[in-house]
Order: structure tokens, then sequence, then C-alpha cells
């Protein structure tokens, strides 16, 4: 007596592999914009701590610094963002285990961990910081009261930046941006802002 063989037919395996091609078609890229955004954290939460050393150091001397060693400000290593104080100067580098500053102690900026594979990120202007930043260079305003730390960085591995900063002071974007630009309207001191989303 013959017994009969069950399976699947060659048409029916296509269609499940279609639906699989399909279902992964939407969720990858979903997966990847997700991760992206879950790396922006890591800016938003050390720009909160810049601006509270920052503010720190401003009631204790009367004054803001763009010196990273004398406010305080040393983020966590495995940093895949660069922090910058100021528009121009040096950078800490993060690119053997022991971090390493300038012998006279002027750093303005902490630079990525190079030393987990992070790819460095340099100084650059951003057009996107909001008013009242100062094209002179400084990202104090004329007086003095107010202060921006900028926050660069890649999280997706392509060729653009995604560029974070946190003022003292409220700062006004405009109400339309102009590429690479994506923040919009007012933002109070203390809240970081995307200024360029890469996500």
């Amino acid at each position: 007596m013959k017994k009969l063989q069950k399976g699947f037919t060659l048409i029916e395996l296509m269609i499940v592999v279609a639906i699989i091609g399909i279902l992964a078609a939407i969720a990858i890229p979903n997966f990847i914009k997700f991760q992206a955004r879950s790396k922006q954290s890591e800016a938003k939460a050390n720009l909160k701590a810049s601006f509270t050393a920052m503010k720190a150091f401003f009631q204790e001397k009367d004054r803001y610094s763009d010196k990273v060693q004398e406010i305080g400000f040393v983020p966590e290593r495995n940093n895949r963002y660069a922090y910058f104080l100021n528009a121009t100067g040096t950078l800490s580098s993060r690119a053997t285990a022991v971090e390493t500053y300038t012998a006279a102690g002027t750093d303005t900026a902490i630079g990525v961990d190079e030393f987990k594979g992070y790819a460095a990120v340099g100084y650059a202007a951003s057009a996107c910081a909001g008013a009242p930043q100062n094209a002179a260079g400084s990202w104090t305003d004329t007086g003095g009261l107010q202060y921006t730390v900028l926050a660069r960085g890649n999280v997706d591995s392509d060729s653009v930046l995604d560029i974070w900063s946190i003022s003292t002071g409220s700062r006004d974007f405009g109400a339309t941006p102009t590429a690479p630009c994506t923040m919009t309207g007012t933002n109070a001191g203390g809240e970081p802002a995307n200024n360029e989303n890469d996500v």
C-alpha cells in the first residue's frame, strides 16, 4: 500500500518567503531609526550635565568659562558625541585608554571616545544654534550673560552628523528652518535642542 506524503508546495513556500520579506522591509528600517534615537539620549543627558556645571561655575565665579577642566564637565567614556564649549580651541583626546588633555588645561571640548571605535568629530561652526549665538566665534552673547554648549556626533554611521545644543538662556530658532537645520520656534534655557537631526 502506498503512503501519501504531505508537505508544502513550492508556491506556498514562496508566499511565506514573500510575507517574511515584506515584514522585514518594514521592521528593519524602523528598528534602525529607533536604535539611533536611543543613542541621542547620550547627548541630551550630557548637555544637561554641562548646563548644571556651567550654572554652578557661574554662581561661584560670576562668569562663564569655555575650559572643560575649569568648570568640571567631563562626561563618562564611551561617548559617541563630542562636546564643544567654544567654536574654536583644543579637543581632549579619548583615543587611548586614558584621556589626555593639554598641559595648560585649555581644552574647550571633549572628544569622541575613539578608543571604543567611534569616529572622531572635529570643530565646525553650526549655523543652527539659534539667536543669540554670537558670530564672532564665542557662543556667549555680547554681554556674556548666556552660554551655549554644542554636541556633535554620528549615530547612524553615515556622513551626516547629529547636532544638539543647550544654552543657559532661551533662544529663538525662527519659524522655518533652512537645511540642514531642523529646530524651530523658541527653546527655553536648560532644554536641549536638536539643531540638526540625523535620525
